[in-house]
């Protein structure tokens, strides 16, 4: 089998390992960008732009999430919603201003987001706070040269395939005339837009609403916004069903359950003690709708019965933070209220230790997901599992007691 196609990612590696800091031009890149040509001649990009394109195109190794050899890793990726507790990461100052000035752009856009609910029974607020969420309603600006972030991922990324897909249809946006490579700018994993869609989600997802004949997400707040709720309905969204219901569970609930494969009809929940914080009635059609629950903080902080619309949700972000924001910013455009209980005063260990005590899990049978430090729904649920069985307190969150438990169990 001919391995002519490795000589351009070894020569990448071994570019990168010999100095400490990489050379200019760096012939690894350079010889490894040249290679991806026939990719995108398949896909429809001209000559001209693919050589106008890439001709001084440089990596950036100080990028998040990179495996560089011969240097110390860049790192897990440096999303805020992966490294802060839920106190940190929804703060309530930033969810009042946030919420204020979406209301401000539900009256200002009040006749797009009708037509957008209309279409795509996602409701307004959603997609508003979609848009607050990623790039503060348009006031942030993106610090990255998309195109050079995707090249660099590509190269010597954590997840180089799909990168690589995604720099040929970045180029494929500039040579269909998408966009110019100056307002591509992106955050450091690529995404792009006053949504931020990764460069394959604008083909699937992109809308032209505004009916200029573009689909501009860059720059039209209605086309972004429908290309939002289109990507919600792609991946699953339900008209009229609420993104999570924040209930208070009942004193001797099993915060192990807390794990999206365990669902029961919302009814069955309301039965079992869990009690909306704000009193309202479901109705029947509610009751009968699945739900899971999502205790953020294991036994502490407020808790929450979450449907499917909830995990839509979260295909746009996989973090049970970000849903969390995006749902309750949605709310506060149309409620004032904020969180019914309040988020505890909960330090989050470091990564390397929730890391360790994913692997002890994981030999023991306990855990079978991602090592990755991140105390997510799965984390808490087999830490709740191994309280149990180590006749610790049981809370379903990362604490000192579990670490020094499980040291002594090695």
């Amino acid at each position: 089998m001919s391995l002519w196609w490795l000589v351009p990612g070894l020569l990448g590696l071994l570019s990168i390992a010999a100095s400490p800091a990489a050379a200019t031009p760096d012939a690894g890149f350079t010889a490894f960008i040249a290679s991806l040509w026939p990719e995108a001649q398949a896909q429809g990009v001209s000559r001209a732009t693919f050589d106008a394109e890439t001709r001084t195109l440089e990596p950036d190794y100080k990028l998040p999430d990179l495996i560089l050899p011969g240097r110390p890793a860049t790192g897990a990726p440096a999303q805020a919603e992966f490294v802060q507790v839920p106190a940190d990461y929804l703060k309530e100052a930033s969810i009042a201003r946030l919420a204020e000035e979406g209301q401000r752009l539900m009256a200002k856009y009040r006749d797009a987001l009708s037509r957008i609910e209309e279409r795509f029974g996602v409701p307004g607020p959603i997609v508003l706070a979609i848009w607050g969420r990623e790039t503060d309603f348009g006031r942030y600006t993106l610090p990255y040269d998309g195109l050079r972030v995707l090249a660099t991922q590509a190269y010597v990324g954590r997840r180089k395939d799909t990168y690589r897909t995604e720099f040929i249809l970045a180029l494929k946006l500039i040579n269909d005339g998408e966009v110019t490579r100056k307002d591509m700018r992106a955050s450091w994993a690529g995404a792009t837009g006053l949504t931020q869609f990764l460069p394959s989600e604008f083909y699937k997802h992109a809308v032209d609403f505004d009916g200029d004949g573009r689909k501009d997400i860059w720059h039209s707040v209605p086309d972004a916004l429908a290309s939002a709720a289109r990507q919600l309905v792609d991946k699953g969204w339900q008209r009229d069903l609420r993104w999570a219901y924040e209930v208070r569970a009942p004193a001797n609930v099993d915060c192990a359950i807390g794990v999206p494969e365990v669902t029961k009809p919302l009814g069955q929940w309301l039965r079992e003690g869990f009690v909306p914080v704000r009193g309202q009635q479901l109705s029947a059609a509610e009751q009968a709708e699945p739900a899971s629950l999502l205790q953020p903080e294991g036994i502490y902080g407020p808790a929450f019965l979450t449907t499917k619309n909830y995990f839509v949700i979260k295909e746009y972000n996989f973090s049970d933070l970000y849903v969390l924001f995006v749902g309750h910013l949605a709310d506060r455009m149309v409620s004032p209220q904020p969180f019914a209980t309040p988020w505890s005063a909960s330090t989050q260990l470091r990564t390397a230790d929730v890391e360790a005590m994913q692997r002890h899990l994981t030999r023991i049978g306990l855990y079978a997901d991602k090592i990755d430090g991140k105390a997510g729904m799965k984390t808490r649920a087999a830490l709740g599992a191994y309280q149990k069985a180590a006749g610790l307190k049981v809370d379903c969150w990362p604490s000192e007691a579990v670490l020094r438990s499980i040291a002594a169990a090695r």
